[in-house]
């Protein structure tokens, strides 16, 4: 019965993945016919189905920018560039979709060792540093049983030497796993969707006006209350704005 029911999960697996190739196929063809809407209708179905590609999120953003659509075209593109990180593609046309947007929001960037290492962490995800970590631990259990049981003094020299290396590896990776897991979790990227919105002093709307952005802007939440998120912008300055404004990434 088990052998059946497995079968069944497949079969209906592969007729939604041939159908998906079928309305992806559909929607492209509406794409370079200029049905730009059309299109976007067909790829979001596929959308729907749980189904998700950087090449699929890429073809959404191209539609969405032919129609102007700033927020829905930035918000595709960084959906895609958050599946394939270094196309080169997906980051111009993300740079041609933010020429779009009105907000000129200066970046303040990492400097120092903060910069340092937050480059050495986002070298790996979490799960590739607790790989490294757990290997380091295994390699340096070995050479050190090498060096315990071992009677030759080169031997034992160097599986001391290596030894050291690998435990050092693997705490070190484990740190980074324990880092990179933090700085995943305090980021929660988000796009501006309303056409302008008030950002707040506090999560009312009779608190203080601080500045208004626009649709397409990127910011980052920090937290959220009742129907407010709190935003931080590239510049370092925080607000809160209703969370119907904004879209998660």
């Amino acid at each position: 019965m088990r052998v059946i029911i497995i079968v069944l999960i497949g079969c209906f697996s592969c007729l939604g993945f041939s159908q998906n190739n079928i309305f992806f196929d559909e929607a492209n063809a509406l794409y370079n016919d200029g049905k730009y809407a059309e299109a976007i209708d067909k790829y979001e179905s596929i959308l729907r189905s749980k189904e998700h590609s950087a090449e699929l999120y890429f073809n959404l953003g191209n539609a969405n920018y032919k129609l102007n659509n700033i927020a829905p075209s930035v918000y595709y593109y960084e959906k895609a560039l958050q599946l394939s990180p270094n196309d080169k593609d997906i980051l111009k046309n993300l740079s041609f979709a933010k020429n779009m947007t009105i907000d000129a929001i200066e970046k303040i960037p990492d400097v120092g060792f903060s910069k340092l290492v937050k480059r050495i962490v986002n070298k790996f995800k979490a799960d590739t540093w607790s790989a490294i970590a757990v290997s380091g631990i295994i390699l340096f259990a070995l050479l050190f049983l090498t060096y315990h049981f071992s009677y030759s003094s080169s031997i034992k020299r160097v599986a001391f030497i290596v030894s050291v290396l690998s435990l050092f590896m693997g705490s070190f990776s484990v740190l980074m796993a324990f880092q990179k897991e933090k700085l995943d979790k305090k980021d929660k990227p988000a796009i501006v969707f309303a056409q302008e919105t008030k950002v707040k002093t506090d999560p009312n709307k009779a608190s203080e006006e601080v500045l208004r952005i626009h649709e397409g802007t990127k910011i980052q939440i920090i937290e959220t209350y009742e129907d407010w998120s709190k935003i931080q912008l590239s510049d370092n300055s925080t607000g809160w704005i209703p969370s119907q404004d904004l879209k998660a990434l």
